[in-house]
């Protein structure tokens, strides 16, 4: 297959949460031309999250006229995590669960590698995603994304440069990029209710934790109070 010239376009993962979502407007502030991906995996939350990830998009193409259309790449985890909560909703990590509680195995990995083709098919030289300095996951560290690149460019024809735009910042200043911005389109919950944050698991606990940061109304709707 002949890949086209590269072109100045950044490619942009979108989980639907906060931080992935500010890093999005971030960047077409700033004037890039962004091509989101979603990878639909059909984890228990997923539907609601692309729900949210396409609000968004919607709501800051507005402003922001140089968002392409999203593409959504498929890979299915049920044959790889079988029994895990993120297949079977059972047991799913509560608010006060530790970081840990949700991990799950090779996630990054699996997450950019199709991203990262699509991108060097079309002639995309970048991949940004929302990874900041706090997160505590071996694949969320520099060397895993150092080593991720060489990879996927020494199996290619073409390079690719994945960035870590927010990786040296707090949460805290990540939510201030993220004032002024739709931040009640966008999903975090891993045990949804009829397409609502449950208000419950972990990741709504950290979501009601970013807007406290800031001092924030948090805007989000819960099932549970």
């Amino acid at each position: 297959m002949r890949l086209h010239a590269m072109n100045s376009t950044v490619g942009v993962m979108l989980s639907g949460g906060l931080d992935s979502s500010i890093l999005a407007a971030h960047l077409a502030r700033e004037g890039q031309r962004i091509q989101p991906f979603y990878v639909q995996s059909h984890l228990v939350w997923q539907s609601a999250e692309l729900r949210a990830v396409r609000r968004f998009l919607r709501a800051i193409s507005k402003t922001f006229r140089q968002i392409d259309r999203l593409v959504v790449l498929r890979l299915p985890l049920a044959d790889l995590y079988e029994s895990h909560w993120s297949v079977t909703g059972c047991e799913t990590p509560d608010a006060q669960t530790s970081d840990d509680a949700v991990y799950l195995p090779g996630r990054n990995a699996l997450l950019l590698v199709k991203p990262a083709l699509w991108c060097q098919l079309h002639g995309i030289g970048r991949l940004a995603l929302g990874v900041l300095a706090a997160n505590p996951f071996a694949d969320a560290k520099p060397g895993f994304f150092q080593s991720f690149q060489a990879a996927i460019n020494d199996g290619t024809r073409t390079d690719l440069c994945v960035l870590r735009p927010f990786a040296g910042l707090t949460k805290r200043e990540v939510m201030e990029l993220g004032r002024g911005l739709p931040l009640e389109l966008t999903f975090s919950c891993i045990a949804p209710v009829s397409g609502l944050h449950c208000g419950q698991c972990n990741k709504c606990g950290e979501r009601r934790a970013a807007f406290r940061l800031t001092n924030t109304p948090d805007p989000t709707v819960y099932a549970a109070v």
